[in-house]
């Protein structure tokens, strides 16, 4: 889909102005193949395959505050990303404030379900599922990837998440998260735990974060804490600083094929 065909969304600040207009031009109307793995618009995912895949696959999920968005916003990463072998599946869900937490995260679990289950008829190995995401959408995956009680519900293994790759992710919210305003997406009081990853750990699939260096203080702060209390839980968690980069440049590394992160992601995906 392109994004003027989805149901309206909240207006964008200027600053998120400038980010979609630069990833569309980073994308250079490359689209992906277009999977439904629900009713609505927002359930789908943008699928970009290799020529020769090697069986690795990249679930990656699209910030925007929970509140905007769209997958066709990752498209930009396609390029670097398939190049070295890995279908690369760009997920978007469901936004806030139509739709609260858990909506969105429950989205993004029927996703990987849905990439579980079909990806073998794509050269994908539902065994060699990583997942991803940047902002907003690196706190889904991170959610997701420390969590083991909602693989069930979806017949997959708990071990269905091989690694995680988020990029300037969200892992806390309430006392200490450093936030100047609560996030509208967690909808009722006494959701801050249950969507805080940092407070969630049950599993440990490898991370490998990534933040800017000029990232916003919380988030870089929060990585911090987030690769200490993985550790502490005996998991593996890499993090890389991207020197000069701020929380939307961050973003752009992704798709470099010369940058900071994609040889290092493809590489770390690789090895696991």
């Amino acid at each position: 889909m392109r994004p003027e065909n989805y149901p309206p969304q909240e207006p964008l600040s200027e600053a998120g102005e400038a980010y979609a207009a630069e990833v569309a031009r980073r994308a250079d109307g490359r689209t992906g193949l277009e999977i439904s793995y629900g009713d609505d618009p927002y359930q789908g995912i943008s699928l970009h395959v290799p020529d020769n895949p090697n069986g690795t696959v990249l679930g990656f999920i699209h910030g925007g505050g929970w509140t905007s968005g769209y997958k066709e916003h990752m498209d930009f990463m396609a390029p670097a990303i398939t190049a070295g072998g890995v279908i690369l599946a760009s997920i978007g869900y469901r936004l806030a404030p139509g739709h609260l937490f858990p909506a969105g995260v429950e989205d993004v679990a029927d996703a990987i379900a849905w990439l579980y289950h079909n990806i073998a008829g794509h050269g994908g190995d539902p065994d060699r599922i990583f997942i991803g995401g940047h902002s907003a959408g690196g706190h889904y995956s991170s959610l997701l990837a420390v969590r083991d009680d909602w693989q069930a519900a979806h017949d997959i293994p708990t071990t269905v998440i091989t690694g995680c790759l988020p990029i300037s992710g969200v892992y806390l919210f309430g006392d200490g998260d450093g936030m100047a305003v609560r996030p509208r997406f967690l909808g009722a009081d006494g959701n801050e735990a249950p969507a805080s990853p940092i407070l969630n750990i049950k599993a440990t699939p490898p991370f490998l974060m990534a933040h800017g260096s000029e990232d916003f203080p919380h988030l870089m702060a929060q990585a911090e804490d987030m690769q200490h209390a993985l550790s502490e839980a005996r998991g593996e968690a890499e993090r890389i600083v991207f020197e000069g980069r701020n929380h939307f440049t961050a973003c752009y590394a992704g798709g470099e094929a010369d940058g900071p992160w994609v040889k290092r992601a493809v590489n770390w995906m690789a090895g696991h």
